[in-house]
């Protein structure tokens, strides 16, 4: 799956990766100001979440309820070693069956579980950007 797409088509390209994604633990990879967190947004309102979604930057992990499951949206990028997410219990996280959404999950990769999805988000110019489904993840220990 490769999606170019602008900012107004964000909802559409929202529902393309819930529909593409086989596994509850997604990945969405890029850059710093990529779009990570406003693509994660949009694929926690096409899942009906109500309140307002955030980067988790700060506390590593959001919860959101979506109408019949939580969804957790966690941002990596301030940990200075992959261990730092077992403080919080992130193994439990990815086991329990919820969406799982992840913003540099590259910080984790011993902890991550052996399959996901992977998305990357490439900027292209200020009013477009380009959405590639990665190799579904499957590493060894």
């Amino acid at each position: 799956m490769e999606i170019i797409f602008s900012l107004d088509q964000l909802s559409e390209v929202a529902k393309a990766v819930i529909n593409h994604a086989n596994h509850r633990v997604l990945s969405i990879e890029g850059p710093m100001g990529a779009g990570k967190t406003t693509l994660i947004s949009a694929i926690c309102k096409a899942l009906s979440v109500a309140e307002e979604v955030n980067s988790p930057t700060f506390a590593m992990v959001n919860t959101y309820q979506a109408q019949h499951d939580l969804i957790y949206h966690f941002d990596f990028y301030r940990l200075e070693h992959p261990d730092e997410a077992l403080d919080f219990g992130v193994e439990e996280y990815f086991e329990s069956g919820a969406y799982c959404f992840l913003e540099w999950a590259e910080k984790i990769t011993p902890h991550l579980p052996f399959q996901y999805n992977r998305y990357q988000i490439t900027f292209l110019n200020t009013q477009k950007r380009k959405l590639t489904a990665l190799p579904i993840n499957t590493h060894f220990i």
